[in-house]
């Protein structure tokens, strides 16, 4: 663990539920969900209809210093909530070094809408539409470089691209260049739009719930495709003090790993997962017992709930009976690559107001989902460190630990 601690400093959010970390976190304390009609892709010839949007969104407010026009979706959500990030935390951006400020965002479809935006044109015989499509806003890394622009930041812009777990990734590097001291100052976090692909996707494998997602419910019947974004400010502590910030936790560790076991099904002991959680406990030297609360990955399908708890049984023992777990993607639905960063934030402000968000839609046990998710009210708890898992596609795996900061050692 470093000796001068990574902390976070500023908080920004674009989700289907709300924009700003105090409308959203209202929102989730309130149980609100997010799950609507889709309104932006036509979903006639699908077997569901519904999702989490992000809507009634503009994002020109929060461009001064570039065009939003040249930039596609992903960017437009993640530089508004860096902007939001960086307001929060209270820093003068002319006194910022831009050499010595960065990016890392993770996405899992990144700006797909503008390729589809183009096969659309094609398909259709509109070439001269086609021929009009910027496609030098696809590739993903535009997305960090949208947001360095922004900013006039000349440090590394990187993109993380592990699917679900693509947000706990980038929060993970962007601490460990700031404990290695290439950096001052990084916003780190993930953006993902609602995509075609992905609705198609995962309707063609019967995972998309037709109403309702209800993570950890004997009657679940699959995860909501959603869209959303949230960076976080990261800096050392020392700066932090310096400069008078404001302090909402510390990045403990994180822990990364894969099942090599299959593109879709997390494997069946879930060995990546406890391999990921074991990692990020050994490398920040945090205790299992010091845990006060899981943000679980917890999508609603029925492999990965059972999976998931099955690994914190693993991880935890007999004790996993007595932490608390939720999982904000039953308001939320799934944001993709945005989805560890959104549950960040969400796990900062359980430890900032010492409250639970609840697992709404809960309605039955299902014996081999046998722990305490918190179910559909939020719960007072004092919580002062807090496992966020991230569990993914291609069975790649991040657990990230955050804990309340302390001056006097933690």
């Amino acid at each position: 663990m470093s000796a001068d601690p990574i902390v976070v400093t500023g908080m920004g959010m674009v989700t289907p539920i709300g924009t700003g970390k105090k409308v959203f976190w209202e929102a989730l304390l309130r149980g609100e969900n997010g799950i609507r009609p889709i309104r932006t892709l036509d979903t006639s010839l699908y077997r569901t209809h519904r999702g989490g949007e992000v809507q009634d969104f503009t994002p020109d407010p929060y461009f001064k210093n570039t065009n939003p026009e040249n930039v596609g979706r992903c960017a437009h959500l993640a530089v508004a909530a860096s902007r939001m990030a960086l307001e929060d935390c209270g820093i003068d951006l002319n006194s910022v070094q831009p050499a010595r400020a960065g990016v890392v965002c993770g996405t899992t479809m990144g700006e797909s809408p503008t390729a589809e935006k183009l096969d659309t044109f094609i398909a259709s015989g509109d070439m001269q539409a086609a021929r009009a499509v910027d496609m030098f806003q696809f590739p993903s890394e535009m997305v960090p470089i949208a947001v360095a622009r922004e900013f006039n930041w000349n440090g590394p812009a990187s993109i993380m691209s592990t699917a679900c777990a693509a947000s706990n990734y980038a929060i993970g590097y962007a601490a460990d260049l700031l404990r290695m001291g290439v950096v001052d100052m990084m916003v780190a976090g993930g953006s993902d739009p609602l995509s075609r692909v992905v609705f198609t996707g995962f309707n063609s494998m019967l995972a998309v719930a037709p109403e309702r997602c209800q993570p950890f419910d004997l009657r679940r019947k699959g995860m909501c495709v959603s869209e959303g974004s949230a960076m976080l400010v990261l800096e050392r502590a020392s700066g932090a003090r310096k400069r008078g910030a404001p302090i909402y936790a510390e990045v403990v560790s994180y822990g990364t790993s894969n099942d090599a076991y299959h593109m879709t099904a997390p494997h069946p002991q879930a060995r990546g997962a406890v391999r990921a959680v074991h990692q990020a406990f050994r490398e920040g030297k945090v205790a299992a017992e010091s845990i006060d609360y899981i943000s679980a990955h917890g999508t609603g399908t029925p492999a990965n709930d059972k999976i998931e708890t099955m690994a914190m049984k693993n991880v935890f023992g007999d004790a996993a009976y007595s932490i608390p777990m939720s999982s904000i993607k039953s308001m939320l639905g799934h944001t993709m690559g945005a989805a560890g960063a959104i549950e960040a934030v969400a796990s900062i402000l359980a430890i900032q107001n010492n409250v639970l968000p609840p697992t709404i839609n809960y309605c039955e046990a299902d014996p081999e989902c046998d722990l305490d998710y918190v179910p559909n009210c939020a719960r007072d708890k004092k919580v002062r460190t807090v496992l966020s898992n991230s569990f993914a596609f291609g069975g790649n795996c991040a657990a990230l630990v955050l804990r309340e900061y302390s001056t006097n050692g933690n």
